[in-house]
């Protein structure tokens, strides 16, 4: 059985390392953005760099977001007490657009198009790797499992590509490369060990 790796101060499950994910928008849709119970987590100043962004992202978002975002802004406190984007109708993030029937984060997207620096909260660019603040100061990272990425999963596997290398580049923002050079250490380690 594989235990929970320490990088510094970061818990990381094995599954993180083990499985395989590759993001499948043909399959999924962008599911991601649209079902669930809240929006988005934020980490402290994003909701910040989303009103930042919002003047070049703002026309490429539905009327009833403008609205939303109008009346109750671009981010909440959800149920949980944590801080997240607003929800359009309970359903879809502020944020989201769509193009051939699929649903993209429009703030990447603008990203992506050069129009601002600032892609998109990075536990939307993590997931489906969630970040939990522990009570002794550390950081636990999951890999959380849903339906909707099934896909995704099939796509990993068939690709061989590790979640952990699928988000090298989000695991780099939020950590640092040498904390990323220390994980990929550790699993080529930990896979090989597994091997014997």
């Amino acid at each position: 059985m594989l235990h929970i790796l320490q990088i510094g101060d970061v818990l990381v499950s094995p599954d993180i390392l083990t499985e395989c994910f590759c993001c499948d928008l043909d399959d999924c849709r962008g599911a991601c953005c649209v079902e669930g119970e809240s929006g988005a987590p934020l980490a402290p100043g994003e909701d910040e760099e989303l009103r930042r962004v919002l003047p070049e992202v703002l026309p490429a978002l539905s009327h009833a977001a403008r609205r939303v975002i109008e009346r109750r802004g671009v981010a909440c406190i959800d149920g949980d007490s944590d801080l997240v984007t607003t929800l359009v109708d309970g359903r879809d993030c502020v944020f989201t657009c769509y193009a051939g029937g699929v649903c993209l984060c429009a703030a990447e997207r603008a990203c992506r198009e050069g129009r601002t620096a600032w892609p998109k909260p990075v536990s939307c660019a993590l997931y489906p790797i969630r970040e939990v603040h522990l009570s002794n100061g550390l950081t636990g990272l999951n890999y959380h499992r849903w339906s909707v990425c099934a896909g995704a999963v099939r796509k990993g596997r068939r690709l061989g590509l590790p979640l952990y290398e699928f988000l090298r580049e989000p695991l780099i923002r939020r950590f640092g490369a040498e904390w990323y050079a220390e994980l990929s250490a550790a699993a080529a380690e930990l896979l090989s060990g597994a091997g014997q």
